[in-house]
């Protein structure tokens, strides 16, 4: 083959994967309007009762958002701002008007090892310092890695659940339960470990393990109707998925996949394997999930129950329509405003986004 028609066949490549990587359309009539201004990277945010912001900049810093004026929060623990890893998701207990616990998940250097690995603490706020400051969980061991930290937070039934991902060691954590990494785990408020757990009574298990064979989980929901955990997670080079996630089930990464490495080159010839979970829904081409929520409420007419997931590859956030448990419709909103980092539901209804280089802005209906 002479060079001549290596070029073109090249550029035939890059024509056809720019269609599938376009072949949702863009809906045009939804706009947004910018709350929070001048952020990095809001890798997670979470409202307090009184309508406030808690915002996560993932290079290590706490913000308190009220009346158009950012603060930040002291007290943090040290963070270990590399790669992927720093500071990541935040969430609420949900009897927080109670007991004022916040939960985090960050990457931490604590430990014996260079370099870092996934952390989940809690602390209270007050007068603008965090206090009680509690780590929960530490993944172990840590590594220079900059690759695959998670890690999303959700409560479910009084327990956190709590993503990890596999570090950038595909070939031995994700499968192998007496290691962290490549897991989604479950743990209670106070971090000890559930009785009912699936692995308790496992020979050198990870007790707070839930769920294992995952990849990179950057993305986790519950349900609004049926209670389920929903997750998505990163694939390589295609092969992003959506989960719903059960007690003990091996979720396969990287023994299947519908991805392949970031040469393109095959990871493996299996797709579907006994005893191996398939994916509710994936992309291919990848979209690079992260971010995820279920609309609830009337302010968009009849997208309730819908999914919204964020791309950071192309820049916008993801609607898509479910019917049975089934993702049946896709478009774009926000289309190419951003990487899309993460999404929550404010207590107005109002659906809220964490854009990065950006701020977080809010989704409006036009008329």
């Amino acid at each position: 083959m002479n060079s001549k028609i290596l070029i073109i066949s090249f550029f035939l490549s890059l024509s056809y994967s720019g269609c599938a990587q376009d072949k949702n359309p863009i809906n045009t009539k939804h706009t947004h309007e910018v709350i929070v201004k001048d952020l990095m990277n809001p890798w997670g945010f979470t409202f307090l009762p009184d309508g406030s912001m808690l915002i996560n900049e993932k290079a290590g810093q706490l913000i308190h958002f009220k009346d158009n004026i950012k603060t930040e929060i002291s007290g943090l623990p040290e963070i270990y701002n590399r790669g992927q890893g720093g500071l990541l998701d935040i969430e609420l207990h949900p009897n927080y008007g109670k007991n004022g616990w916040i939960y985090f998940s960050y990457a931490s250097p604590k430990g014996d090892d260079k370099g870092g690995n996934t952390a989940i603490s809690r602390a209270k706020l007050k007068n603008g310092t965090l206090i009680e400051f509690q780590e929960l969980y530490k993944a172990t061991p840590n590594t220079t890695k900059g690759q695959h930290f998670g890690s999303r937070m959700v409560f479910k039934d009084s327990c956190l659940f709590f993503t990890i991902g596999e570090r950038g060691n595909r070939d031995e954590n994700p499968q192998d339960i007496t290691k962290d990494g490549g897991k989604i785990y479950r743990i209670n408020d106070d971090g000890t470990i559930p009785s009912d757990n699936p692995f308790v009574d496992q020979k050198n298990a990870k007790t707070a393990i839930y769920s294992y064979g995952h990849r990179n989980p950057q993305g986790m929901e519950i349900h609004p109707v049926t209670g389920e955990i929903w997750e998505h997670e990163h694939g390589p080079r295609g092969g992003d998925e959506i989960n719903i996630i059960r007690p003990s089930k091996n979720y396969g990464w990287p023994v299947i996949t519908y991805g392949k490495n970031y040469s393109g080159t095959v990871i493996t010839d299996e797709t579907k394997k006994e005893g191996m979970e398939q994916p509710l829904h994936y992309w291919t081409p990848s979209i690079a999930p992260c971010g995820m929520a279920f609309i609830s409420g009337n302010k968009y007419g009849d997208w309730e129950n819908d999914l919204l997931v964020g791309s950071l590859k192309f820049s916008y956030l993801n609607h898509s329509t479910l019917k049975d448990g089934k993702v049946i419709k896709e478009e774009r909103l926000l289309d190419g405003l951003g990487r899309v980092r993460s999404i929550e539901q404010g207590p107005d209804g109002y659906i809220y986004v964490g854009i990065e280089n950006l701020g977080i802005v809010k989704l409006i209906k036009t008329k």
